[in-house]
């Protein structure tokens, strides 16, 4: 009896908890206000790009940040590239003294993005002159094909950032760059370049109403997490991280960047959320590619259960803020209870009996919560077509929300696959292919 009431409770709690925070997370948006510029110029810039294998879009990306932020300084980390990354960064560094390169080499090497943050953090230590007001200095994240908007260092200067000097950490949104590509992927035919078209707008609609939705929730809860792309960090507050644990960022880490905005809360400093500015990327047209960036980070929210205990104790989480970290650290668990729980009521069902007898007459309940479960993904695609696509129609808007609830089918594969890496002792740091990037032409990264 007791099994029975929790398999049909436990639907009702899962489905509960993600209209609450869907709630709370649609209120922040649509409560959102303009973010106060600062002066950029009362800082100093330093552009860190992570790099593996990224000769097909380093020199552009190098290029495009000295343009955009002249007074900035571009630091290249080659983290042991089989290609010409390396080679191309020289060559840039050496027309451009604001242009370096950090080399690593192996066994030091391709042992995560962690590490490879690390050892620009030790090259800019040892760049800045004695006297430096490390405070001033801000460190910014930026991918190998990222972008920043031209307006991006004014706003993160701004008295609700870094104007702020308790703020340690600042995360700015996130935009496809080929939202509008016609045909993402060449050399297919039309349905395969529909179908691809289709992923890249879920992606860009993915992070710029539900992801923003969710980092300004988290900006009331004091929870703000820090992504790969787009991430300011106050080199001070890097520095008092590194005192506690060695280093600002974690070597072995599947999502260095979210747990270095836990560090830096847990050491006293506050993290903040830009929403009106951001950094473009590529979305990933091709669906193994899009698993594979997905399943590291499902894996890698899983591993932040370890950080529970600490967060619950920290005088610096308010209670809210607790609630939210441990609701983003479960989902995975989340998603798979959910899964379970379907194939449990499936084989109830094949099997009859009392209990499959119960969930067939219980069918219209089950509908209901199916549509209850739609409806949050549904509001979100007018409310993406209206901020960012104002050309297309209103039936497109609606279309596009129905889309992004298939799309969200995909969480439960990749924390089942996280999981399975888990239990099977993977945990290795996996680059996702660029765009550019085929079999046939140089080395790539592996997919898995």
């Amino acid at each position: 009896m007791t099994f029975q009431l929790l398999l049909y409770v436990l639907p009702f709690l899962l489905l509960g908890g993600f209209l609450v925070y869907w709630a709370g997370a649609r209120h922040a948006y649509a409560r959102r206000r303009p973010t106060e510029p600062g002066d950029p110029a009362g800082y100093d810039w330093h552009f860190f790009v992570p790099c593996r294998d990224e000769e097909a879009v380093i020199a552009t990306t190098v290029a495009r940040l000295r343009a955009d932020f002249p007074a900035g300084h571009v630091w290249v980390v080659d983290d042991a590239s089989d290609d010409l990354t390396g080679p191309i960064t020289t060559a840039l560094g050496e027309r451009d003294p604001r242009v370096h390169l950090v080399s690593r080499r192996r066994p030091d090497a391709r042992v995560g993005k962690g590490a490879a943050l690390n050892a620009a953090y030790d090259a800019l230590d040892a760049h800045l002159p004695a006297g430096t007001d490390r405070a001033r200095v801000v460190v910014c994240v930026v991918d190998a094909d990222g972008q920043l908007s031209p307006g991006a260092l004014a706003r993160v200067s701004g008295p609700d950032a870094f104007g702020d000097p308790d703020t340690g950490g600042v995360q700015i949104g996130v935009r496809m760059r080929n939202v509008e590509d016609e045909r993402p992927l060449p050399d297919r035919g039309r349905l395969a370049n529909a179908y691809a078209r289709l992923l890249i707008r879920m992606q860009d609609a993915e992070f710029a109403v539900s992801n923003t939705a969710m980092q300004l929730l988290r900006r009331r809860t004091g929870s703000v997490g820090l992504g790969g792309n787009g991430q300011f960090t106050r080199l001070t507050a890097l520095d008092r991280i590194a005192a506690a644990e060695r280093r600002p960022w974690q070597r072995d880490a599947l999502l260095e960047d979210y747990e270095l905005g836990l560090h830096m809360r847990l050491a006293g400093y506050g993290v903040t959320h830009v929403h009106d500015v951001w950094v473009s990327q590529e979305a990933l047209p091709y669906t193994r590619r899009f698993l594979t960036q997905r399943t590291r980070w499902a894996q890698g929210n899983i591993s932040c259960v370890r950080y529970a205990g600490r967060i619950v104790s920290s005088r610096h989480y308010r209670g809210r803020g607790v609630l939210e970290s441990l609701y983003t650290f479960f989902q995975p668990v989340a998603h798979l209870v959910t899964l379970l729980l379907t194939a449990l009521m499936l084989v109830l069902l094949v099997l009859g009996g009392a209990a499959g007898a119960v969930l067939l007459a219980a069918w219209p309940l089950a509908l209901g919560l199916a549509l209850v479960s739609v409806v949050p993904f549904v509001l979100w695609g007018p409310v993406y077509r209206r901020e960012f696509a104002p050309d297309r129609s209103r039936l497109i808007g609606v279309l596009w929300g129905l889309a992004l609830w298939l799309y969200a089918y995909h969480l439960f594969v990749v924390s089942a696959r996280g999981f399975v890496r888990l239990l099977r002792g993977r945990t290795g740091w996996a680059k996702t292919r660029r765009n550019a990037e085929t079999a046939g032409v140089g080395p790539v990264a592996t997919e898995s």
